[in-house]
């Protein structure tokens, strides 16, 4: 049986525009086995610059998503997938929102998961189970070259913060955040079951079915 063709210029490689370690690990994974050839900023030598800092000072997951895109296919000129994606909290009015990787460090605290996860149990201590419902929410943007007009997905994942993390597993929220779907943490979970029902997981998903139907 022939090889599906892939829906990407000759060249067939697929820039993914992130360094974080553990998206890289779950985009990886998404693309097992389809016709994309991934590459990443390192593997491009696109060393981090440090106008790097300003892509995510938009006010939405797709405006950030869109400006990560097309920095990227700009400096590594080939098409380009980035997204954008955060933990909304109902009872914190939707935060941390876009700043979901940024929070902690935002109110003085070190970077990093351990301090984001913590300033969350403190903004809702005392909170009852049935408030503490949140999302996960991502936005993909795949552009095939920089001018061009971005393919947008938006994908989310319904769940509730948990009184103390469990699990090692994932990363960001993970241990945090109780999903519906599965009825345990992200942090309790291997990486299979999580990107069945993640937002990342549907996003990105989704985004693939789009490309591997555009005319090669």
């Amino acid at each position: 049986m022939t090889a599906p063709r892939s829906p990407l210029p000759s060249s067939g490689k697929l820039l993914i525009a992130t360094r974080n370690e553990g998206k890289i690990r779950e985009i990886r994974d998404l693309f097992t086995g389809l016709p994309f050839r991934l590459a990443f900023p390192a593997d491009q030598f696109l060393e981090r610059l440090p106008d790097e800092r300003d892509l995510e000072r938009g006010t939405s997951f797709a405006e950030n998503a869109v400006a990560k895109a097309r920095y990227f296919a700009k400096r590594g000129n080939v098409p380009t997938l980035a997204e954008d994606s955060g933990l909304e909290v109902d009872a914190l009015e939707g935060a941390p929102g876009v700043f979901s990787a940024r929070w902690a460090a935002m109110h003085g605290s070190p970077e990093g998961d351990a301090a984001n996860n913590a300033l969350l149990l403190e903004r809702l201590a005392g909170v009852p189970d049935e408030q503490r419902t949140a999302r996960y929410r991502c936005v993909v943007a795949y552009l095939e070259t920089p001018l061009a007009k971005p393919q947008l997905v938006e994908a989310t994942c319904e769940g509730r913060i948990l009184t103390a993390p469990r699990g090692t597993d994932g990363f960001g929220y993970d241990p945090l955040f109780y999903s519906l779907d599965l009825a345990s943490s992200f942090g309790e979970v291997p990486l299979a079951a999580k990107q069945r029902v993640s937002h990342r997981g549907r996003a990105i998903r989704a985004l693939i079915e789009v490309l591997v139907r555009r005319p090669a």
